[in-house]
């Protein structure tokens, strides 16, 4: 109990956020490897099934740990123990019988969801992750629980755990039954085993810290009259469905979405259920890849929210205004060479990571390039108006931005010219959407808002440099490097990595002798000062 009071606010933050990135980067990268070891047709049944995972992970995780600690956390403020113990007591059946009913449902039912998928393929992949379903009702109750005591470590602890196991396990699993020759839906659903296993593991872990928790609690009883467990079961739904609604409001659009595309797919160009797969798992490699960079950036839009609502609780408008504009040119100084990079290098990077020239696939992640640098947008864009408190606009841009993604992909990947590629089409066309809407929400409604002009100029130079310099590398050691390694996958790999090595050079000499960064930008980041101090930067 001791240690759970010592922990304030910002620890609690910081080790979210440390494990927040962790997960996000090893839960991105593990799908390479998977990739490698499943067909096109493979990749897009586990990509199917994974998006399903996905959305019921964030219905389960997002409302309830929030819910719950926001009402364990004031009754633990007034000393109302027995109203914690009420509060968990009521929250634990009532979501195991949740649980197992969405279980139930989930498994009975796997062939009704896959074909509103239109893919059948993921019928066992969605009977895989129905236990998984059962797992994440109980440890939302638990994780909700510890974060009322504003205690982050059993949350960031059983999420590390979680995607430990997935990557390990689901490579494992998947390796072993490919080695078995089992067909493409049984290895797909292998791939995605790792992560109900890794949510069940976590189960015991958050058990034990709860009970670690409760042992330093008070004995003594306080003797307030206790809510009905009826009302307390009431209190915690009116709370916990807004923040779920919210929060999963973007994968539910991923999975209609997925669903719109495999079935134009199929209806609209007449590709098979098993070739509709393939294409849409070309497309998923370069999603996979597209991924990186918005999880580097999900670090920053979570600190800078605390930091700007202190200044401007403090009524220190030229501070909030001064960590707003470093923020987003922070941002940018990370998202667009990497956005960039990814869409001048496209071919070799699926050539190094997928043995994958398809030029469906270059031209899918050269579109899905674009789209992360707007995805990094719209998370510190997002942040800067919850900070400032317009929490309900995300609502509204996300759903101009996701009714924008569904109608471009229904029109394009129903036209035999573009296909697959209409869903990275309408990926890049909804977050610039989120993006211009936030941006225009934020001229309107925060006072001391970023110098937008400022903060985009000089990235924006550095970043052409960069590419520019990048590209030009990669084609020369290709040429040279051709009659010398050859240009299979490993020669690829070396080329690219010369490219990207004098890229970062380039880049980083350029925003210093531009003095792009300053020191002021520096401080958002971890050691950012001394680093600065290292640089000579001002």
């Amino acid at each position: 109990m001791q240690d759970t009071k010592a922990q304030n606010y910002l620890k609690g933050a910081a080790i979210l956020a440390a494990a927040s990135i962790f997960v996000k980067i090893v839960g991105a990268i593990y799908k390479i490897p998977i990739m490698n070891v499943l067909d096109d047709a493979g990749i897009g049944t586990f990509q199917v099934s994974y998006s399903v995972y996905t959305l019921i992970f964030t219905i389960s995780t997002a409302g309830i740990p929030a819910a719950l600690s926001r009402i364990v956390s004031t009754a633990v403020a007034t000393g109302r123990n027995r109203l914690v113990k009420r509060y968990f007591s009521v929250s634990l059946p009532a979501f195991v019988i949740i649980g197992a009913a969405a279980m139930i449902i989930m498994f009975l039912f796997a062939d009704t969801f896959a074909g509103w998928m239109h893919n059948s393929m993921a019928a066992p992949g969605i009977r895989v992750l129905a236990p998984a379903v059962f797992f994440v009702c109980i440890i939302s109750v638990y994780r909700g629980y510890a974060q009322g005591f504003e205690n982050m470590i059993p949350t960031a602890m059983s999420q590390v755990v979680e995607v430990i196991c997935k990557a390990a396990f689901g490579i494992a699993v998947a390796m072993w039954l490919v080695s078995r020759n089992y067909d493409t839906p049984i290895v797909s659903a292998g791939a995605i085993m790792g992560s109900t296993i890794g949510l069940g593991l976590s189960v015991p872990l958050l058990i034990w810290y709860k009970r670690r928790v409760d042992c330093g609690l008070p004995v003594g009883e306080d003797h307030i009259v206790l809510p009905s467990r009826t009302r307390v079961f009431g209190e915690l739904m009116k709370v916990s469905i807004p923040i779920t609604l919210s929060a999963s409001f973007m994968s539910i659009m991923v999975v209609i979405d997925n669903s719109i595309v495999l079935g134009r797919l199929q209806s609209a160009l007449g590709l098979s259920e098993n070739a509709a797969s393939e294409q849409f798992g070309i497309y998923t490699k370069g999603l996979t890849i597209y991924n990186l960079p918005p999880a580097v950036i999900v670090p920053v839009s979570i600190s800078i929210i605390p930091a700007i609502a202190a200044a401007l609780a403090r009524k220190r408008a030229d501070e909030a205004g001064g960590i707003m504009q470093s923020s987003v040119k922070l941002v940018n100084l990370i998202a667009m060479p990497a956005g960039a990079g990814l869409m001048v290098l496209a071919r070799p990077i699926l050539m190094a990571l997928f043995m994958e020239s398809n030029q469906t696939a270059v031209n899918s992640l050269m579109i899905l390039g674009a789209a992360s640098f707007f995805v990094c947008l719209q998370y510190i864009t997002t942040a800067i108006l919850q900070a400032n408190g317009h929490e309900r606009v995300a609502l509204l841009t996300f759903s101009v931005g996701a009714a924008a993604k569904i109608l471009i992909g229904y029109i394009l990947s129903g036209n035999p010219r573009f296909g697959v590629l209409g869903a990275a089409i309408g990926t890049l066309a909804c977050f610039i959407v989120i993006f211009a809407l936030n941006i225009i929400f934020i001229m309107v409604r925060v006072r001391e808002r970023p110098k937008f002009p400022a903060v985009f100029a000089k990235p924006l130079l550095c970043t052409v440099l960069m590419a520019a310099a990048a590209f030009f590398v990669y084609q020369l050691l290709y040429r040279v490097g051709a009659g010398l390694i050859g240009v299979g996958r490993l020669a690829v790999a070396v080329y690219l990595a010369g490219a990207i090595a004098i890229g970062v050079i380039v880049y980083a000499v350029l925003i210093i002798i531009t003095r792009t960064i300053t020191k002021e930008d520096m401080s958002l980041v971890p050691n950012g000062e001394k680093l600065a101090q290292k640089l000579r930067i001002k």
